[in-house]
C-alpha cells in the first residue's frame, strides 16, 4: 500500500534561494497548492531541527473551519533538504503529532538551477487518525501547484536580490 506521494520540478534559481524560501513560514500560504494554509503566527526563520511553527489553516470540511496547525522541524540540511512534521496543540498545551511529514529535498542543477522533490508521507500515521482522515488528503494536483508555487516566489526573490 502506497504512504507517500512526491512531485519533482526544475526551478531555475540557486538552491540556497530555493531553501531560504521554504525556511520562511511566512511564505508557506503563497506556496501551498491547497489554499488551506492561511499564514504563518509568528513567522521566524526556520533554522534547526524541532523548532516549532504555527500556522493557521481553513478547510471547509474541518469541523471549525478556521483552524491552527502546530508544525515541528524534523530536517534541515541548508541548502539541499528541509521538512517538518504537522500536529496540533491540544487544550493543555501538549503537542500530538499526526505521523505525516512534508519534505522538500533540492538537488543544485548548476549554478542557477535546482530541482526540487516534495514529498508527503503519511506511512506513520496511527490507525486511529487513518479511521477519520484519508490520506492523502489532497488531490493529486496539489503537489506539483506547490512546486508551481515555489518557482513563481523563488524566481521573484531572486531577481528582486542585489546583486
Amino acid at each position: 500500500m502506497q504512504e507517500n506521494v512526491s512531485a519533482t520540478l526544475t526551478i531555475a534559481v540557486p538552491a540556497a534561494t530555493v531553501f531560504a524560501v521554504l525556511a520562511d513560514p511566512t511564505a508557506h500560504a503563497a506556496i501551498d497548492g491547497t489554499g488551506w494554509v492561511q499564514e504563518s503566527v509568528g513567522g521566524e526563520p526556520l533554522t534547526e531541527v524541532g523548532q516549532l511553527f504555527r500556522m493557521d489553516m481553513h478547510h471547509n470540511d474541518h469541523p471549525d473551519g478556521d483552524y491552527r496547525v502546530v508544525n515541528r522541524v524534523a530536517v534541515i540540511e541548508p541548502p539541499r533538504a528541509i521538512g517538518w512534521l504537522t500536529g496540533q496543540e491540544k487544550d493543555d498545551g501538549t503537542l500530538e503529532f499526526g505521523g505525516w511529514i512534508w519534505r522538500y529535498d533540492l538537488t543544485p542543477l548548476g549554478p542557477a538551477e535546482t530541482e526540487v522533490t516534495l514529498s508527503y508521507d503519511w506511512s506513520a500515521v496511527p490507525a486511529y487518525i487513518r479511521e477519520y482522515l484519508q490520506f492523502p488528503p489532497f488531490g493529486p494536483d496539489h503537489l506539483i501547484n506547490s512546486l508551481r508555487h515555489l518557482a513563481e516566489l523563488t524566481r521573484n526573490s531572486f531577481t528582486e536580490a542585489p546583486a
